[in-house]
Protein backbone atom coordinates (compact mmCIF):
# COMPACT_ATOMS: atom_id res chain seq x y z
CA UNK A 1 0.00 0.00 0.00
CA UNK A 2 1.38 3.42 -0.91
CA UNK A 3 0.97 6.42 1.35
CA UNK A 4 0.66 9.87 -0.18
CA UNK A 5 2.32 12.35 2.13
CA UNK A 6 1.19 15.96 2.01
CA UNK A 7 3.72 18.41 0.65
CA UNK A 8 5.20 20.40 3.55
CA UNK A 9 4.19 24.06 3.54
CA UNK A 10 6.48 26.65 2.00
CA UNK A 11 4.89 29.87 3.23
CA UNK A 12 7.13 32.93 2.83
CA UNK A 13 8.32 34.88 5.83
CA UNK A 14 7.29 38.54 5.95
CA UNK A 15 8.84 41.78 7.18
CA UNK A 16 6.50 44.43 8.59
CA UNK A 17 7.94 47.82 9.69
CA UNK A 18 4.55 49.56 10.11
CA UNK A 19 5.12 50.24 13.82
CA UNK A 20 8.39 52.02 13.02
CA UNK A 21 6.57 54.38 10.67
CA UNK A 22 3.82 54.92 13.24
CA UNK A 23 6.31 56.59 15.60
CA UNK A 24 6.68 59.49 13.15
CA UNK A 25 10.46 59.27 13.27
CA UNK A 26 10.56 57.55 9.90
CA UNK A 27 8.08 57.31 7.03
CA UNK A 28 7.55 54.79 4.26
CA UNK A 29 8.38 57.53 1.76
CA UNK A 30 11.83 57.81 3.36
CA UNK A 31 12.57 54.20 2.44
CA UNK A 32 11.18 54.81 -1.03
CA UNK A 33 13.49 57.81 -1.37
CA UNK A 34 16.56 55.57 -1.05
CA UNK A 35 15.19 52.84 -3.31
CA UNK A 36 17.78 53.67 -5.95
CA UNK A 37 20.61 53.22 -3.46
CA UNK A 38 19.09 49.97 -2.17
CA UNK A 39 18.78 48.63 -5.70
CA UNK A 40 22.39 49.57 -6.41
CA UNK A 41 23.51 47.81 -3.21
CA UNK A 42 21.61 44.71 -4.34
CA UNK A 43 23.28 44.80 -7.76
CA UNK A 44 26.70 45.31 -6.22
CA UNK A 45 26.19 42.42 -3.78
CA UNK A 46 25.22 40.08 -6.62
CA UNK A 47 28.00 41.39 -8.87
CA UNK A 48 30.50 40.46 -6.15
CA UNK A 49 29.89 36.82 -7.09
CA UNK A 50 31.04 37.38 -10.67
CA UNK A 51 33.93 39.56 -9.51
CA UNK A 52 35.11 36.84 -7.17
CA UNK A 53 34.84 34.04 -9.72
CA UNK A 54 36.56 36.05 -12.46
CA UNK A 55 39.41 37.01 -10.14
CA UNK A 56 38.61 40.72 -10.41
CA UNK A 57 39.46 41.34 -6.75
CA UNK A 58 41.40 44.42 -5.74
CA UNK A 59 44.79 43.96 -4.03
CA UNK A 60 44.24 43.49 -0.30
CA UNK A 61 40.45 43.20 -0.70
CA UNK A 62 38.64 40.44 1.19
CA UNK A 63 35.73 39.08 -0.85
CA UNK A 64 33.63 36.08 0.25
CA UNK A 65 30.32 36.28 -1.65
CA UNK A 66 30.06 32.61 -2.69
CA UNK A 67 27.55 31.94 0.11
CA UNK A 68 24.90 33.86 -1.83
CA UNK A 69 24.17 31.32 -4.57
CA UNK A 70 25.51 28.32 -2.63
CA UNK A 71 22.04 26.91 -1.73
CA UNK A 72 21.00 27.04 -5.41
CA UNK A 73 24.21 25.35 -6.55
CA UNK A 74 24.04 22.59 -3.94
CA UNK A 75 20.43 21.78 -4.83
CA UNK A 76 21.12 21.85 -8.59
CA UNK A 77 24.06 19.45 -8.25
CA UNK A 78 22.06 17.16 -5.98
CA UNK A 79 19.25 17.03 -8.55
CA UNK A 80 21.38 16.53 -11.67
CA UNK A 81 24.35 14.43 -10.49
CA UNK A 82 23.25 13.11 -7.14
CA UNK A 83 25.94 10.45 -6.34
CA UNK A 84 28.74 12.86 -7.22
CA UNK A 85 27.25 15.89 -5.48
CA UNK A 86 28.52 17.55 -2.31
CA UNK A 87 25.12 17.20 -0.66
CA UNK A 88 25.03 13.46 -1.37
CA UNK A 89 28.45 13.10 0.30
CA UNK A 90 27.26 15.06 3.31
CA UNK A 91 24.14 12.91 3.68
CA UNK A 92 26.14 9.68 3.26
CA UNK A 93 28.66 10.65 5.93
CA UNK A 94 25.85 11.79 8.22
CA UNK A 95 24.24 8.36 7.88
CA UNK A 96 27.53 6.60 8.66
CA UNK A 97 28.18 8.67 11.78
CA UNK A 98 24.54 8.47 12.90
CA UNK A 99 24.66 4.66 12.83
CA UNK A 100 28.03 4.44 14.57
CA UNK A 101 27.76 6.67 17.65
CA UNK A 102 25.34 8.16 20.16
CA UNK A 103 27.00 11.55 20.65
CA UNK A 104 28.72 13.94 18.27
CA UNK A 105 30.96 16.69 19.62
CA UNK A 106 31.33 19.72 17.35
CA UNK A 107 34.55 21.65 17.91
CA UNK A 108 34.51 25.17 16.48
CA UNK A 109 34.24 28.85 17.28
CA UNK A 110 32.26 31.76 15.86
CA UNK A 111 30.72 30.91 12.52
CA UNK A 112 32.27 27.47 12.71
CA UNK A 113 29.72 26.44 15.32
CA UNK A 114 27.11 29.17 15.89
CA UNK A 115 25.15 28.42 12.72
CA UNK A 116 25.03 24.73 13.64
CA UNK A 117 23.80 25.59 17.11
CA UNK A 118 21.11 27.84 15.64
CA UNK A 119 19.88 25.02 13.38
CA UNK A 120 19.99 22.48 16.19
CA UNK A 121 18.02 24.55 18.69
CA UNK A 122 15.48 25.79 16.13
CA UNK A 123 14.74 22.55 14.29
CA UNK A 124 15.26 19.71 16.78
CA UNK A 125 13.25 18.72 19.84
CA UNK A 126 13.96 21.32 22.56
CA UNK A 127 15.31 18.54 24.80
CA UNK A 128 16.86 16.38 22.09
CA UNK A 129 19.93 15.45 24.14
CA UNK A 130 17.86 14.37 27.15
CA UNK A 131 15.67 11.94 25.19
CA UNK A 132 16.45 8.20 24.95
CA UNK A 133 17.94 7.22 21.60
CA UNK A 134 14.71 5.62 20.42
CA UNK A 135 12.77 8.82 21.01
CA UNK A 136 15.48 10.71 19.11
CA UNK A 137 14.76 8.55 16.08
CA UNK A 138 18.11 6.80 16.46
CA UNK A 139 19.98 10.09 16.07
CA UNK A 140 22.97 11.04 18.22
CA UNK A 141 23.15 13.73 20.84
CA UNK A 142 24.98 16.90 19.85
CA UNK A 143 27.45 18.79 22.04
CA UNK A 144 29.65 21.83 21.40
CA UNK A 145 33.14 22.74 22.56
CA UNK A 146 36.19 24.56 21.26
CA UNK A 147 34.45 27.95 21.31
CA UNK A 148 36.09 29.08 24.55
CA UNK A 149 38.99 28.09 26.77
CA UNK A 150 36.88 27.14 29.76
CA UNK A 151 38.56 24.51 31.90
CA UNK A 152 35.48 23.33 33.81
CA UNK A 153 33.21 23.23 30.77
CA UNK A 154 35.65 21.05 28.86
CA UNK A 155 36.14 18.81 31.88
CA UNK A 156 32.38 18.45 32.26
CA UNK A 157 31.98 17.27 28.69
CA UNK A 158 34.88 14.87 29.09
CA UNK A 159 33.08 13.46 32.15
CA UNK A 160 30.06 12.68 29.96
CA UNK A 161 32.18 11.11 27.26
CA UNK A 162 34.09 8.90 29.67
CA UNK A 163 31.03 7.48 31.45
CA UNK A 164 31.40 3.73 32.12
CA UNK A 165 30.38 1.48 29.25
CA UNK A 166 31.88 -1.06 26.91
CA UNK A 167 33.55 0.02 23.68
CA UNK A 168 31.00 -2.07 21.77
CA UNK A 169 28.04 -0.32 23.39
CA UNK A 170 26.58 2.09 20.83
CA UNK A 171 25.20 4.32 23.59
CA UNK A 172 28.76 5.05 24.79
CA UNK A 173 30.38 5.69 21.43
CA UNK A 174 31.07 9.23 20.24
CA UNK A 175 32.59 11.09 17.32
CA UNK A 176 34.24 14.44 16.61
CA UNK A 177 33.39 17.04 13.97
CA UNK A 178 36.25 19.55 13.89
CA UNK A 179 35.42 22.81 12.13
CA UNK A 180 38.08 25.39 11.30
CA UNK A 181 38.94 26.83 7.91
CA UNK A 182 42.60 27.37 8.73
CA UNK A 183 43.02 25.09 11.72
CA UNK A 184 44.96 27.89 13.38
CA UNK A 185 42.34 29.32 15.76
CA UNK A 186 43.72 28.60 19.21
CA UNK A 187 40.46 27.87 21.05
CA UNK A 188 39.46 25.17 18.57
CA UNK A 189 43.00 23.87 18.05
CA UNK A 190 43.69 23.17 21.72
CA UNK A 191 40.25 21.59 22.14
CA UNK A 192 40.99 19.40 19.13
CA UNK A 193 44.13 18.03 20.71
CA UNK A 194 42.35 17.47 24.03
CA UNK A 195 39.35 15.64 22.58
CA UNK A 196 41.40 13.66 20.05
CA UNK A 197 43.43 12.33 22.97
CA UNK A 198 40.22 11.34 24.80
CA UNK A 199 38.75 9.72 21.69
CA UNK A 200 41.96 7.77 21.00
CA UNK A 201 41.73 6.37 24.53
CA UNK A 202 38.02 5.61 24.06
CA UNK A 203 38.73 3.46 20.96
CA UNK A 204 41.49 1.59 22.77
CA UNK A 205 44.31 3.12 20.74
CA UNK A 206 42.89 1.80 17.44
CA UNK A 207 44.06 4.30 14.80
CA UNK A 208 41.59 3.05 12.21
CA UNK A 209 38.68 3.45 14.61
CA UNK A 210 39.94 6.93 15.51
CA UNK A 211 40.06 7.99 11.87
CA UNK A 212 36.51 6.76 11.29
CA UNK A 213 35.20 8.78 14.26
CA UNK A 214 36.77 12.10 13.22
CA UNK A 215 35.35 14.29 10.46
CA UNK A 216 37.29 17.52 9.80
CA UNK A 217 35.58 20.41 7.99
CA UNK A 218 38.26 22.80 6.87
CA UNK A 219 39.98 24.59 4.01
CA UNK A 220 41.81 22.80 1.24
CA UNK A 221 45.08 23.55 3.02
CA UNK A 222 46.15 24.51 6.52
CA UNK A 223 46.91 22.96 9.88
CA UNK A 224 43.63 21.07 10.27
CA UNK A 225 43.86 19.74 6.70
CA UNK A 226 47.38 18.48 7.53
CA UNK A 227 46.13 16.89 10.74
CA UNK A 228 43.31 15.15 8.88
CA UNK A 229 45.80 13.60 6.48
CA UNK A 230 48.01 12.47 9.37
CA UNK A 231 45.05 10.79 11.11
CA UNK A 232 43.84 9.25 7.83
CA UNK A 233 40.23 10.47 8.13
CA UNK A 234 38.10 8.81 5.40
CA UNK A 235 35.73 11.79 5.19
CA UNK A 236 37.02 15.36 5.05
CA UNK A 237 34.83 18.25 3.90
CA UNK A 238 35.96 21.56 2.48
CA UNK A 239 34.72 24.95 3.50
CA UNK A 240 34.51 26.36 -0.03
CA UNK A 241 36.74 29.20 -1.09
CA UNK A 242 34.77 32.42 -1.18
CA UNK A 243 32.67 31.50 1.87
CA UNK A 244 33.67 33.15 5.15
CA UNK A 245 33.15 31.42 8.48
CA UNK A 246 30.15 33.46 9.61
CA UNK A 247 28.47 32.87 6.22
CA UNK A 248 29.16 29.10 6.24
CA UNK A 249 25.95 27.70 7.76
CA UNK A 250 24.84 26.21 4.41
CA UNK A 251 28.16 24.44 3.81
CA UNK A 252 29.14 21.15 5.45
CA UNK A 253 29.84 23.27 8.55
CA UNK A 254 26.11 23.42 9.27
CA UNK A 255 24.62 20.80 6.97
CA UNK A 256 26.62 17.79 8.20
CA UNK A 257 25.83 18.04 11.93
CA UNK A 258 22.28 19.12 11.10
CA UNK A 259 21.76 16.02 8.96
CA UNK A 260 23.28 13.79 11.64
CA UNK A 261 20.63 14.88 14.16
CA UNK A 262 17.79 14.47 11.67
CA UNK A 263 17.24 17.98 10.31
CA UNK A 264 15.99 17.99 6.71
CA UNK A 265 18.86 19.87 5.09
CA UNK A 266 17.28 19.74 1.62
CA UNK A 267 14.35 21.73 2.99
CA UNK A 268 16.75 24.16 4.63
CA UNK A 269 18.45 24.80 1.30
CA UNK A 270 15.11 25.09 -0.50
CA UNK A 271 14.10 27.79 1.98
CA UNK A 272 17.37 29.66 1.44
CA UNK A 273 16.98 29.38 -2.34
CA UNK A 274 13.42 30.72 -2.09
CA UNK A 275 14.75 33.78 -0.23
CA UNK A 276 17.41 34.22 -2.93
CA UNK A 277 14.70 34.37 -5.58
CA UNK A 278 12.78 37.03 -3.66
CA UNK A 279 15.96 39.02 -3.10
CA UNK A 280 16.87 38.97 -6.80
CA UNK A 281 13.42 39.44 -8.29
CA UNK A 282 11.03 41.22 -5.91
CA UNK A 283 10.61 44.98 -6.22
CA UNK A 284 11.98 46.96 -3.32
CA UNK A 285 8.56 47.58 -1.73
CA UNK A 286 7.93 43.82 -1.56
CA UNK A 287 11.49 42.67 -0.92
CA UNK A 288 12.04 41.61 2.73
CA UNK A 289 15.83 41.90 2.48
CA UNK A 290 15.84 45.41 1.03
CA UNK A 291 13.01 46.65 3.26
CA UNK A 292 14.81 45.35 6.35
CA UNK A 293 18.05 47.02 5.28
CA UNK A 294 16.36 50.30 4.39
CA UNK A 295 14.42 50.60 7.64
CA UNK A 296 17.35 49.51 9.83
CA UNK A 297 19.76 51.90 8.11
CA UNK A 298 17.42 54.89 8.24
CA UNK A 299 16.43 54.21 11.86
CA UNK A 300 20.10 54.36 12.77
CA UNK A 301 20.69 57.48 10.69
CA UNK A 302 17.58 59.50 11.55
CA UNK A 303 16.40 58.12 14.89
CA UNK A 304 19.74 57.36 16.51
CA UNK A 305 18.91 53.63 16.72
CA UNK A 306 22.47 52.41 17.04
CA UNK A 307 21.36 49.34 19.02
CA UNK A 308 19.38 46.70 17.16
CA UNK A 309 17.45 44.37 19.39
CA UNK A 310 16.35 41.09 17.84
CA UNK A 311 13.49 40.10 20.12
CA UNK A 312 12.88 36.40 19.61
CA UNK A 313 9.43 35.29 20.74
CA UNK A 314 10.49 31.65 21.04
CA UNK A 315 13.14 29.98 23.18
CA UNK A 316 14.10 27.94 20.13
CA UNK A 317 15.25 31.03 18.23
CA UNK A 318 17.68 32.43 20.81
CA UNK A 319 20.68 30.76 19.13
CA UNK A 320 19.56 32.25 15.79
CA UNK A 321 19.81 35.65 17.45
CA UNK A 322 23.28 34.92 18.86
CA UNK A 323 24.42 33.74 15.42
CA UNK A 324 23.09 36.99 13.94
CA UNK A 325 24.84 39.05 16.63
CA UNK A 326 28.16 37.75 15.38
CA UNK A 327 27.19 38.08 11.72
CA UNK A 328 26.21 41.74 12.03
CA UNK A 329 28.93 42.90 14.40
CA UNK A 330 31.84 41.25 12.58
CA UNK A 331 30.58 42.30 9.17
CA UNK A 332 29.65 45.95 9.78
CA UNK A 333 31.43 46.91 13.00
CA UNK A 334 34.40 48.54 11.29
CA UNK A 335 35.99 51.99 10.97
CA UNK A 336 34.10 53.17 14.08
CA UNK A 337 30.77 52.39 12.42
CA UNK A 338 28.08 49.72 12.68
CA UNK A 339 25.06 49.19 14.90
CA UNK A 340 25.36 47.04 18.02
CA UNK A 341 23.20 43.89 17.86
CA UNK A 342 21.48 42.48 20.93
CA UNK A 343 19.41 39.30 21.21
CA UNK A 344 16.59 38.94 23.72
CA UNK A 345 14.08 36.17 24.37
CA UNK A 346 10.63 37.42 25.20
CA UNK A 347 8.72 37.32 27.37
CA UNK A 348 11.66 36.18 29.52
CA UNK A 349 13.75 39.31 29.02
CA UNK A 350 10.87 41.73 29.47
CA UNK A 351 11.53 41.13 33.16
CA UNK A 352 15.17 42.20 32.82
CA UNK A 353 15.37 44.58 29.83
CA UNK A 354 11.78 45.66 29.28
CA UNK A 355 12.13 48.67 31.59
CA UNK A 356 15.16 49.90 29.65
CA UNK A 357 13.51 49.35 26.29
CA UNK A 358 10.36 51.16 27.41
CA UNK A 359 11.86 54.12 29.23
CA UNK A 360 15.62 54.05 28.64
CA UNK A 361 17.67 55.79 25.97
CA UNK A 362 16.02 56.19 22.58
CA UNK A 363 18.82 54.39 20.78
CA UNK A 364 17.13 51.10 19.92
CA UNK A 365 15.26 49.55 17.03
CA UNK A 366 13.45 46.43 18.22
CA UNK A 367 12.74 43.79 15.60
CA UNK A 368 10.36 41.09 16.80
CA UNK A 369 10.86 37.56 15.51
CA UNK A 370 7.27 36.28 15.72
CA UNK A 371 6.08 32.72 15.07
CA UNK A 372 2.61 31.99 13.69
CA UNK A 373 1.88 28.39 14.61
CA UNK A 374 3.62 26.13 17.13
CA UNK A 375 5.18 22.91 15.89
CA UNK A 376 3.54 20.83 18.62
CA UNK A 377 -0.07 20.46 19.78
CA UNK A 378 -1.35 23.54 21.58
CA UNK A 379 -1.20 23.48 25.38
CA UNK A 380 -4.22 24.92 27.17
CA UNK A 381 -4.58 26.12 30.74
CA UNK A 382 -6.14 23.30 32.82
CA UNK A 383 -8.42 23.44 35.84
CA UNK A 384 -7.04 22.62 39.28
CA UNK A 385 -10.33 21.92 41.02
CA UNK A 386 -9.28 18.40 41.96
CA UNK A 387 -6.66 19.56 44.48
CA UNK A 388 -7.08 23.32 44.96
CA UNK A 389 -9.52 26.17 44.52
CA UNK A 390 -8.93 29.35 42.55
CA UNK A 391 -6.11 30.64 44.75
CA UNK A 392 -4.10 31.76 41.69
CA UNK A 393 -7.23 33.53 40.29
CA UNK A 394 -6.72 32.02 36.86
CA UNK A 395 -10.05 30.22 36.47
CA UNK A 396 -11.25 32.80 33.99
CA UNK A 397 -8.35 31.82 31.68
CA UNK A 398 -9.06 28.07 31.71
CA UNK A 399 -8.92 26.77 28.15
CA UNK A 400 -6.69 29.58 26.91
CA UNK A 401 -3.94 28.26 24.67
CA UNK A 402 -0.23 28.97 25.20
CA UNK A 403 0.20 30.48 21.69
CA UNK A 404 -2.76 32.80 22.31
CA UNK A 405 -1.26 34.00 25.58
CA UNK A 406 2.07 34.62 23.87
CA UNK A 407 0.34 36.51 21.06
CA UNK A 408 -1.39 38.69 23.66
CA UNK A 409 1.98 39.38 25.28
CA UNK A 410 3.52 40.34 21.94
CA UNK A 411 0.63 42.61 21.00
CA UNK A 412 0.60 44.19 24.45
CA UNK A 413 4.35 44.82 24.37
CA UNK A 414 4.17 46.42 20.94
CA UNK A 415 1.22 48.53 22.09
CA UNK A 416 3.16 49.75 25.11
CA UNK A 417 6.20 50.62 22.98
CA UNK A 418 4.01 52.38 20.41
CA UNK A 419 2.40 54.50 23.12
CA UNK A 420 5.85 55.92 23.87
CA UNK A 421 6.94 56.05 20.19
CA UNK A 422 9.52 53.30 20.60
CA UNK A 423 10.22 51.87 17.09
CA UNK A 424 9.46 48.19 16.52
CA UNK A 425 9.32 46.05 13.39
CA UNK A 426 8.22 42.44 12.90
CA UNK A 427 9.68 39.50 11.05
CA UNK A 428 6.78 37.08 10.75
CA UNK A 429 7.57 33.35 10.59
CA UNK A 430 4.59 31.15 9.70
CA UNK A 431 6.14 28.39 11.85
CA UNK A 432 9.55 27.12 12.90
CA UNK A 433 10.60 24.44 10.45
CA UNK A 434 13.51 23.83 8.09
CA UNK A 435 12.08 25.76 5.15
CA UNK A 436 11.29 28.80 7.28
CA UNK A 437 14.65 28.75 9.09
CA UNK A 438 16.43 28.46 5.73
CA UNK A 439 14.62 31.58 4.54
CA UNK A 440 15.40 33.49 7.73
CA UNK A 441 19.13 32.75 7.86
CA UNK A 442 19.61 33.57 4.18
CA UNK A 443 17.60 36.79 4.57
CA UNK A 444 19.81 37.96 7.44
CA UNK A 445 23.04 37.09 5.62
CA UNK A 446 21.91 38.88 2.46
CA UNK A 447 20.74 41.91 4.45
CA UNK A 448 24.10 42.17 6.20
CA UNK A 449 26.01 42.20 2.92
CA UNK A 450 23.61 44.63 1.25
CA UNK A 451 23.85 47.06 4.16
CA UNK A 452 27.62 46.92 3.97
CA UNK A 453 27.51 47.86 0.31
CA UNK A 454 24.92 50.56 1.04
CA UNK A 455 27.10 52.34 3.62
CA UNK A 456 30.47 51.66 2.01
CA UNK A 457 31.75 49.06 4.49
CA UNK A 458 33.26 45.83 3.20
CA UNK A 459 31.06 43.21 4.92
CA UNK A 460 33.71 40.53 4.50
CA UNK A 461 36.82 39.99 6.60
CA UNK A 462 37.37 40.54 10.34
CA UNK A 463 40.47 42.67 11.00
CA UNK A 464 39.55 43.34 14.63
CA UNK A 465 39.38 39.64 15.48
CA UNK A 466 42.79 39.06 13.94
CA UNK A 467 44.28 41.72 16.23
CA UNK A 468 43.17 39.92 19.40
CA UNK A 469 44.55 36.63 18.09
CA UNK A 470 47.99 38.16 17.52
CA UNK A 471 48.05 39.71 20.99
CA UNK A 472 46.98 36.45 22.64
CA UNK A 473 49.61 34.38 20.84
CA UNK A 474 52.31 36.94 21.70
CA UNK A 475 51.56 36.32 25.39
CA UNK A 476 51.58 32.53 25.00
CA UNK A 477 54.74 32.52 22.89
CA UNK A 478 56.76 35.53 24.09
Amino acid sequence: MSVVRPKPPEDPIQYDPAAVFATGGLARKDVEAISGRLDEARRESLADIDRYRSGAVQPGEVLDPAFIDLPDRLLADYTTKRPESELFSILSTARRIRDAVDRVVVLGIGGSYMGTRALFEACCHPFHNELPRGERGGRPRLSFEGFNIDNDSAQGLLDLLSAPGGADDLLHRWALLIVSKSGGTLETAVATRLFLDALFAAVGGDRTALAERVVPITGTSGKLADLARAIGCPDVFDIPDGVGGRFSVFTAVGLLPASIVGIDVVRLLEGAAAMNRRFREAPIGENPVLQYVGVSHLAELRMGATIRVLSTWSNRLEAVGLWYDQLLSESLGKAEQGATPLTTVTTRDLHSRGQQHQEGRRDKLITNLLVGEPRRDRLTLPTISGFAANEDTLDDLVGKAWPDMLAAAAAGTNEAYASDKRPTADILLPRIDEHTVGQLLQMLMLATVVEGRLVGTNPYGQPGVEAYKKCMMARLRP
